[in-house]
């Protein structure tokens, strides 16, 4: 005689088979084949959208960067223009100190 749990097993794989082929027959439905379309084209429009928004960001992100490059460039100017008065500044004021002494 067969046992319970053989029977038990038996009645496991079997129904695994029945669950495996309704499962197969309902994944390659025209049903299910229109869930997977209508998946994939959200998933493609959910794609361009992040990439629009990526774009953007990455736009405004050169637009920073080139203003920020300006904004160094003209502080570099302002400073070596400062120097350049401090230096002449020194040199008028020393030629004034040594014509002092002479006199």
């Amino acid at each position: 005689m067969i046992s319970v749990s053989t029977l038990k097993k038996i009645g496991l794989f079997a129904g695994g088979v029945l669950f495996g082929t309704a499962g197969v027959k309902v994944l390659s439905s025209k049903d299910a084949k229109k869930v997977y379309t209508n998946c994939t084209a959200a998933a493609l429009r959910a794609k361009d959208c992040v990439m629009k928004t990526a774009t953007t960001i990455q736009e405004n992100a050169e637009d920073i960067l080139a203003e920020a490059e300006q904004i160094n460039e003209k502080r570099a100017a302002e400073e070596a223009a400062a120097v350049q008065a401090d230096e002449s500044g020194t040199e008028d004021n020393g030629a004034e100190a040594g014509s002092t002494e002479t006199v």
